[in-house]
């Protein structure tokens, strides 16, 4: 044992820390679908099938929300329970949790570990990280236990006590860390609390502060809410994010004739987070492309979320504008490094490659189903938001293969999962510098 321990631990030293984290996610994810094969993790006389126990533990482990077996339906508490740590391990990170662990046990934490919490939360510098885990822990506790409180009264009118417990705290964990997944049953999702204002409320404010950033979060408690006092990375998050929300439900009102708590909660949860209070597949082409839009952007750097990243996003329009105005990369008072553009750029390309190949995929192992929908899961599966229009259950077991590759690739990012494996050095001789045409 101690020989194992002892391999073991030499080989994380000399691997990078992108590369640990990625192996921890698909170490967390056969963990995971072998505990929910379990035969008490269904309900009795029920079985699920390995490769949905699989895609079930990477929608967990990745934040997603996309089911092929309804949650409360299917999976016995222990099952559920086992879900929603996945969620919360997944959603903080595989690196946070451990460092958050070594912590309470009192072990000293190394420079590798504080490495691979970097690396796990995009931050740029070792300064202070242990400080960093220990707030980043506690705010997670005090944002889904207000969560569960706030949101007991409304599941309290419809479960028994013990249950609505329960129902509070999953789909608090869940809404923080942007899964998306719900123990309700019968496959409806929110959308008999559609007109409920609380609960729209709370999982409203608990999608946008857990997908808006730890880094963010911290930085606007430092500024107690003074905008001109926040970072400018701060800023950026914050603007794009209400652009996005307020933008998205506005066209979703225009699309599809949603009141706008309707409208609001769906342009919401289209930022990865995979709750719906109305049924997608109803929705008209103009709606889901709208949604996929929101989908595929996603979430904010070092948060639970998914998607190229409201950074990415932001980056992107600002070099539209720089166009046209002929200024440099920048806003609120402050230029961009040079090399933004280009790490902006190679972000979406990767993301529409992949987008592109896995609804190839789909296309061809799927193709009595409708293009948009298969569209529309794939982008779904890639940024991690889990919204559905309801195909998935019945996809083969081939299309299910592609969406669990893709949920990996989006949790993990397609240029990190490309870099870990493609490894080249730096060339000696450098090439005499020619322009072509573009555009």
């Amino acid at each position: 044992m101690s020989y194992i321990r002892s391999a073991i631990s030499k080989f994380l030293k000399t691997q990078p820390p992108a590369r640990i984290i990625a192996l921890g996610f698909a170490l967390l994810i056969l963990c995971g679908a072998a505990l929910l094969m379990l035969p008490f993790a269904v309900h009795p006389g029920l079985h699920i099938a390995p490769l949905d126990a699989l895609f079930t533990a990477t929608s967990a482990v990745c934040v997603t929300g996309l089911v092929v077996v309804d949650t409360a339906d299917t999976f016995s508490m222990f099952g559920q329970v086992v879900i929603a740590v996945l969620i919360q391990i997944g959603g903080l990170g595989v690196a946070s949790i451990g460092m958050g662990l070594a912590l309470v046990t009192g072990r000293r934490i190394n420079l590798k570990g504080r490495s691979l919490v970097r690396e796990a939360l995009n931050v740029e510098s070792l300064d202070g990280m242990v400080r960093l885990v220990r707030a980043v822990l506690l705010m997670t506790l005090i944002c889904e236990g207000a969560g569960a409180v706030l949101g007991f009264p409304a599941f309290a009118g419809n479960h028994m006590p013990l249950q609505a417990v329960w129902l509070s705290i999953f789909h608090s964990i869940a809404s923080f860390n942007n899964a998306g997944f719900d123990a309700l049953g019968g496959g409806t999702n929110l959308i008999p609390y559609r007109g409920d204002v609380l609960l729209n409320i709370v999982t409203d404010a608990l999608v946008i502060v857990g997908g808006i950033g730890f880094m963010v979060i911290l930085d606007v408690g430092r500024c107690r809410g003074n905008f001109r006092k926040m970072t400018f990375h701060t800023k950026v998050v914050l603007t794009t994010t209400a652009v996005l929300l307020f933008g998205g439900a506005a066209l979703l009102q225009i699309t599809d004739h949603l009141d706008f708590m309707t409208a609001f909660f769906q342009s919401m949860t289209a930022r990865t987070a995979g709750f719906s209070t109305v049924d997608l597949s109803g929705l008209s082409s103009a709606g889901l492309l709208v949604i996929m839009v929101l989908m595929f952007v996603g979430a904010s750097p070092g948060s639970t979320g998914g998607g190229i990243k409201t950074t990415t996003f932001f980056v992107l329009m600002q070099q539209v504008r720089s166009i046209f105005s002929k200024r440099r990369l920048g806003a609120f008072h402050r230029r961009l490094p040079d090399g933004s553009l280009a790490k902006a750029a190679t972000i979406t390309l990767m993301g529409l490659i992949v987008v592109s190949c896995g609804t190839f995929a789909l296309c061809i192992l799927e193709p009595e189903t409708d293009f948009l929908r298969l569209l529309f899961e794939q982008v779904s599966a890639y940024s991690t938001a889990g919204l559905s229009t309801g195909i998935t259950a019945g996809l083969r077991a081939g299309s299910k293969a592609v969406l669990i590759f893709t949920m990996f690739i989006g949790r993990v990012g397609a240029v990190t999962l490309l870099s870990l494996w493609v490894e080249r050095p730096e060339p000696s001789a450098h090439y005499t510098e020619e322009a072509i045409t573009i555009g």
